[in-house]
């Protein structure tokens, strides 16, 4: 059943959203959802369509639209991916997506903790105040990638329950992030015990990050997965940015900490028949 209440908070929170880019001299802008290749990371899976993918983010479209001149946008819209839809995920979600030519990592973490803040205010819930702290704090580097990210995922993860922003992750993790000394120059935003952010310093060089490409499509053949499409318009633009930084943030699960919603289905008034969690793909 829909919820209203939690549609009336979700309406607040966009609202409050819009008005803070506006402030502080951010360009709303709008891209396709319907693109060549959906994504780049090995483990993401895009949602096919006749004519291409179904984008998993408005990255690599808003990066184009960096590179032909414009230094601060953002965009509100749906993604989609191909993932396990439970209490948590989504096959269709809302996503918040903001670049800032001429900022880093610092200036960023400053504005999801403002940003954040205003969204609390709308809801009449007090603002968040987020920790600060190194993935190595949390967890030491084994050198194994795969064992890394099974610990973080079991060990670490459940314990982030406080508002905190996680930096300084292994280069191996650096994803479409510039790559500073032997840490990715990128940070995660935690609320509510859900993973809520991702922010990268944009990587300038589109051959380092064709480099990257072709190694996460070795990792998906290994997993008996099909490679990425390479969106060759995007890595085309990677080269013409300006020095920028930007983050991902999941509207939908925002929401559901701020409001204390236990379910992700209402805070989107999803459809119900699309809202059953499906079993792993090989479970018969």
């Amino acid at each position: 059943m829909l919820d209203a209440h939690r549609l009336r908070q979700r309406a607040r929170i966009l609202r409050a959203l819009r008005r803070w880019f506006d402030a502080h001299g951010y360009l709303e802008v709008h891209t396709p959802v319907i693109v060549p290749a959906g994504a780049m990371e090995p483990y993401l899976e895009p949602v096919q369509v006749r004519d291409g993918q179904l984008h998993t983010s408005p990255e690599f479209a808003m990066k184009r639209v960096l590179a032909a001149g414009l230094g601060r946008i953002y965009q509100i819209g749906p993604c989609f991916r191909d993932e396990e839809v439970g209490i948590h995920h989504s096959l269709e979600f809302t996503m918040l997506e903001w670049y800032r030519v001429g900022a880093g990592t610092p200036e960023l973490i400053d504005e999801v903790e403002a940003l954040v803040g205003a969204a609390a205010e709308a809801v009449e819930v007090e603002a968040p105040i987020f920790r600060r702290v190194s993935t190595s704090a949390l967890l030491a580097d084994d050198g194994d990638p795969d064992s890394w990210f099974h610990r973080w995922v079991s060990e670490v993860e459940p314990t982030l329950t406080m508002p905190t922003i996680v930096t300084d992750y292994p280069a191996w993790q650096a994803a479409l992030a510039r790559v500073r000394g032997d840490v990715a120059d990128r940070f995660e935003v935690y609320l509510g015990g859900l993973e809520l952010a991702n922010a990268f310093a944009e990587e300038p060089s589109s051959s380092e990050l064709r480099e990257r490409a072709t190694a996460a499509d070795s990792l998906r053949r290994a997993a008996g997965r099909s490679p990425h499409p390479v969106d060759h318009a995007f890595l085309d633009a990677v080269d013409r940015m300006p020095r920028c930084a930007g983050i991902a943030m999941g509207i939908d699960r925002l929401v559901m900490a701020l409001t204390g919603a236990p379910d992700i289905a209402e805070v989107q008034a999803r459809h119900p028949e699309l809202g059953v969690r499906r079993p792993p793909p090989g479970s018969g």
